[in-house]
């Protein structure tokens, strides 16, 4: 059985910091990703990784900010989140499937999701 499990979420003061993780079992992905979806709005792209880790990819809206890393010998995947903003707060989900580098930033590429972790930022 294949899953995703996330964590490391939590309440933060804006200007702080998390490390989000996302555990996979049951198989291995070659390209994991991150993504958010706020109360009311639609999920989106946060960030994504290749297997060997050389590819990174990120919104701009938090380049410079969020770092995402994997542990191949774990199968978990990373999401440094630093300097976080109130307009941060989300529900963060991790996914993983067998992408192309031009569909890495659509939901509807990667067949396998988490449940989630909640990410609260108070200013």
């Amino acid at each position: 059985q294949v899953q995703l499990v996330e964590s490391g979420g939590g309440l933060v003061q804006a200007g702080g910091s998390l490390r989000l993780s996302c555990a996979a079992s049951g198989r291995t992905f070659s390209t994991y990703a991150w993504f958010h979806q706020a109360p009311g709005k639609e999920r989106e792209f946060v960030a994504a990784i290749t297997r060997s880790g050389g590819d990174t990819y990120y919104a701009d809206s938090v380049k410079g900010r969020f770092t995402i890393s994997r542990d191949n010998a774990k199968n978990t995947v990373y999401l440094q989140v630093n300097s976080l903003k109130p307009e941060d707060t989300a529900v963060y989900y991790c996914a993983g499937g067998t992408v192309y580098s031009d569909s890495v930033y659509y939901s509807t590429s990667y067949p396998y999701w988490g449940r989630g972790t909640q990410v609260a930022v108070s200013s």
